[in-house]
């Protein structure tokens, strides 16, 4: 594969002959299962170790099990989204983007794989899964199972909250976001294949399939994240709740996918493609979503916190007493306070290496925004944050199943050129960098 791209008589670049994956790609998918391997063996020792402390091994074993399939799910399923995003809005970072969010999204599969765990272990973590019954629930009163509040709020949900409702709803979900992600992905390989001239009219389709393609996600994914994660709390609601999570998605998939493309970008064709203005631009965008991140979460803190309703106000104590005033902070720092703070420079934004950490360390905060959100909606854990091996499994369970993840989008990765030569914004992409972003 040539790694020196030729240049016209006007300045402008010209890409490789070989427009697929460098052979780095395989070697991080090599790298990528081996973590996986042991990060899994890590997460099967800390479930016995955990099971003979305290009895929860295996409990907490399966929270960390959601948590990874909530940044999984984000990262293919958001992936997803921001590639219909592009299509409707056309800007030139889709150049850049648009391969490594299609393999994103054809990262599917896995994901519904890793729910399906979650189906089989209903019971163990979602408490409305155990009571099926009013009758049941009455029996759980009386023996100091639940309270009245869980009572009520578990018999009054029951037409939603019940395991045929969370698998039909899930299947729904996986079916819509199946249908977008293979529809989109075959259109796209059916415009490289066009002629130029033609470029135009995908652009037109592409976009009209999109617009109505975003409204289904947000939709789909609101469903999917109430029932997947806050309905551990039956007695909670929230009614930004899914908003919080698409943009939390959005959050995520930047950061991956600039990882990405500055990681390639050391071989052809990205070497060639990735100019300093458009990697700014990416860094921009980046900030925004995690100025409107922080903008949402504290605005649910303050109406609920204001409100003081005590139907709502025991989520938000179960996260900040007893210990947990400390991750809430170390969640405020971790995930708004140091990118913010570290997006703000237009240096960084513009240095390769010193952006990858920030978007390295933008993922990692979201998993531990994750912890925050999903451990404390457990009685054993709620206003109650203490160590045990079963907590350590919040680290060993999703690096497991996040590497596994990369490894099979490293798979998707390679299927496909690098790049769609029919983009009307390759020439101007492929021009010297003339103007200061």
């Amino acid at each position: 594969m040539s790694h020196e791209s030729n240049s016209t008589a006007h300045g402008a670049k010209t890409l490789p002959a070989d427009l697929g994956a460098p052979p780095i790609v395989n070697g991080w998918k090599v790298r990528a299962l081996v973590v996986g391997a042991i990060f899994a063996i890590v997460a099967v020792i800390l479930g016995f170790l955990g099971q003979s402390q305290d009895g929860l091994g295996w409990d907490h074993f399966l929270r960390a099990w959601v948590l990874g399939l909530m940044l999984t799910f984000g990262l293919s399923v958001g992936g997803l989204a921001l590639l219909m995003v592009q299509y409707c809005t056309g800007g030139k970072w889709g150049l850049l983007l648009r391969r490594p969010l299609e393999a994103m999204s054809r990262t599917l599969p896995l994901v519904f794989a890793y729910w399906l765990v979650v189906v089989i272990f209903l019971k163990k973590l979602y408490l409305w899964a155990q009571y099926t019954t009013d009758s049941a629930t009455e029996e759980a009163l009386k023996a100091g199972l639940l309270n009245e509040v869980q009572v009520h709020a578990i018999n009054f949900k029951r037409a939603m909250l019940n395991p045929d409702a969370f698998i039909g709803v899930g299947l729904f979900c996986f079916a819509i976001w199946s249908f977008y992600m293979l529809r989109l992905n075959a259109l796209g390989l059916k415009r490289d294949a066009d002629l130029p001239e033609n470029t135009p009219y995908w652009i037109k389709k592409l976009e009209n399939i999109s617009g109505l393609g975003i409204v289904m996600y947000s939709l789909t994914m609101t469903a999917a994240v109430i029932y997947w994660v806050m309905s551990m709390d039956p007695t909670w609601y929230s009614s930004v709740y899914g908003l919080l999570f698409l943009v939390g998605q959005g959050y995520t998939v930047l950061a991956f996918s600039i990882i990405v493309s500055i990681s390639l970008s050391k071989y052809e064709p990205f070497k060639t493609l990735l100019r300093v203005t458009e990697q700014h631009d990416l860094g921009k965008m980046t900030f925004a979503f995690v100025m409107l991140n922080i903008y949402l979460a504290f605005a649910q803190f303050l109406i609920i916190w204001s409100g003081n309703l005590p139907e709502e106000i025991p989520w938000y104590l179960d996260r900040i007493r007893g210990h947990w005033g400390i991750i809430i902070t170390l969640d405020f720092i971790f995930h708004w306070l140091i990118p913010f703070s570290m997006l703000l420079s237009r240096d960084l934004k513009r240095n390769k290496s010193r952006l990858i950490r920030v978007c390295q360390w933008m993922i990692f905060a979201k998993a531990f925004d994750l912890f925050w959100l999903i451990e404390p909606n457990f009685k054993d854990a709620a206003r109650n944050l203490h160590f045990s091996f079963g907590i350590l499994e919040y680290a060993a369970v999703p690096v497991a199943m996040v590497a596994i993840w990369i490894a099979f989008f490293c798979t998707r990765l390679q299927a496909r050129p690098l790049v769609q030569v029919n983009d009307p914004h390759l020439a101007e992409i492929l021009e010297p960098e003339h103007a200061h972003a």
